[in-house]
């Protein structure tokens, strides 16, 4: 009985203290009231605040966590001045770090339990700064989980008015499809795997296209100034094209005539073509072998028999060239009989040292006689040499007598 009296007077008197308290300062609901067990905030707590376009049924002292770890409690929860968001006021621990991108979700307990704001902390090079007093996250960094009756209402409208009924038609139709083409269906499936186990054989490739298509459009992007001013451009352009239109229409109509002559003078003159070509293999051919002598034999061809060094002379200077004559008798008289050529024209010959025997020869060939042609004049011959050639030297003789001139 003592101690029922002692529990009575102790309720009494913390009613009494309550109704004193709510006397001074107003009560203003149990959202107020500790409770106790709750996160412990530390000896330097912060208070932040986050958005939320739909806090459920969020109530202040409801706990934040971090990796399911209370950090602290939801002081107010609130409507924004726009009515377009709700404001949640929280308290946290000062000694955990949060970066201040952090992110805020709401998110329950357990299926039937509390409310609470969970805070993420972004991971690795993402984490930037550090939440701090007066923090605010924004509408774009919170979020919410989905409710019980949320999914239940979903899987309600599914059910009852949604497409689980359109099933039985979806099923019947594939089985009408498929019936009666078992054997293609087979195909084409053994066809999608040959397809894919290519595409798959091909991943290298395509995947490196893919990064040359990327870069491709790296270069697009980067070239987007150069090309819109590129397209701008081009109006005058086109404008100019459509303003000559007749006179290219009437271009390419005269080169498709040529074109036609072309081709038909090529077919006329086909075999005289190949023939040409044929005969000028053996020229080409040796200026081929000639190699680089002939760019060398060009280049002191308009200075010739001077060097070509002499072409940048001009008058009044000098080229500083020597020259050698080789006046030895013998040397002329040997270059001369060893040559294949007559040292002297012979009256009645042609210029080559023949007497008409092309002229036979071409006549023999062709079974028909040619009119015979007039023989060239011959150069006149000296008219007598030195006495002393005639008597001591015979051809030496007649041979210094036209060289000297004949006396």
């Amino acid at each position: 009985m003592n101690r029922i009296r002692w529990t009575a007077t102790a309720t009494v008197s913390v009613l009494l203290l309550a109704t004193a308290g709510c006397g001074e300062g107003g009560f203003s609901g149990l959202y107020n009231t500790p409770l106790p067990g709750g996160a412990d905030l530390g000896a330097h707590p912060y208070r932040i605040t986050a958005q939320f376009t739909d806090v459920l049924d969020l109530v202040p002292q409801s706990h934040v966590k971090v990796n399911d770890v209370p950090i602290g409690r939801v002081d107010r929860v609130e409507l924004a001045p726009d009515t377009k968001y709700a404001i949640v006021t929280m308290t946290l621990n000062g000694d955990v770090p949060l970066p201040a991108n952090a992110d805020a979700e709401l998110r329950q307990s357990s299926l039937l339990g509390e409310k609470f704001v969970e805070l993420r902390s972004a991971s690795g090079d993402q984490a930037q700064g550090r939440l701090d007093e007066g923090a605010v996250i924004p509408l774009a960094r919170t979020s919410r989980n989905a409710e019980v009756e949320e999914v239940l209402g979903a899987l309600s409208l599914l059910l009852n008015g949604g497409g689980v009924e359109q099933l039985r038609t979806i099923v019947h139709e594939l089985n009408a499809a498929l019936s009666g083409n078992e054997a293609e269906i087979r195909a084409l499936l053994s066809h999608v795997d040959e397809i894919a186990t290519e595409l798959d054989g091909q991943k290298g490739e395509i995947i490196r296209a893919i990064d040359g298509l990327n870069r491709l459009s790296s270069t697009l992007v980067e070239q987007t100034g150069n090309l819109t001013v590129a397209l701008d451009d081009l109006a005058p352009g086109l404008q100019v094209v459509t303003e000559q239109r007749d006179q290219l229409v009437g271009m390419l109509q005269a080169l498709d005539r040529l074109s036609g002559v072309a081709v038909d003078t090529v077919n006329q003159s086909r075999e005289q073509l190949v023939a040409n070509l044929k005969a000028l293999e053996p020229t080409l051919r040796k200026l081929a072998e000639a190699g680089q002598n002939l760019p060398t034999a060009l280049k002191i061809l308009p200075t010739y028999p001077l060097p070509h060094v002499a072409g940048a002379v001009f008058k009044g200077d000098y080229a500083n060239v020597r020259a050698r004559l080789d006046l030895n008798l013998d040397s002329i008289f040997r270059n001369l009989t060893d040559s294949s050529q007559p040292a002297l024209p012979i009256p009645g010959l042609g210029a080559a040292g023949d007497s008409g025997t092309d002229a036979q020869d071409q006549q023999d060939q062709n079974g028909t006689s040619a009119p015979a042609e007039s023989p060239e004049p011959a150069l006149p011959l000296p008219l007598s040499a030195p006495t002393g050639a005639q008597n001591g030297s015979g051809v030496l003789g007649g041979l210094l007598g036209t060289l000297l001139g004949g006396g």
